[in-house]
């Protein structure tokens, strides 16, 4: 395994930081919606259909958000790790 150190500047730990922040706010609120229409469906099953439209409507812009994060820190990725992954 190499050691080779990856460093940021502060405006590209500052991206990063906030699309974290994004991404952590997005999948939390998502989270929360699900759990209160799941509690919902369980008193009324009516509700079920809400919470599979919220479900496919909201999981596909998690994922998206996921793979944007994870590309800018590929980019930032430096060429001696390559080989590891």
């Amino acid at each position: 395994m190499n050691d080779t150190p990856v460093t940021f500047s502060r405006e590209e730990w500052l991206a990063f930081r906030a699309s974290y922040s994004e991404l952590k706010h997005s999948i939390n609120n998502a989270l929360a919606v699900f759990s209160a229409l799941s509690e919902l469906a369980h008193r009324n099953p009516d509700n079920y259909e809400k919470l599979g439209k919220s479900i496919l409507t909201r999981t596909p812009d998690i994922v998206a958000l996921m793979q944007e994060f994870t590309q800018a820190l590929d980019e930032k990725r430096p060429p001696s790790l390559e080989d590891e992954l």
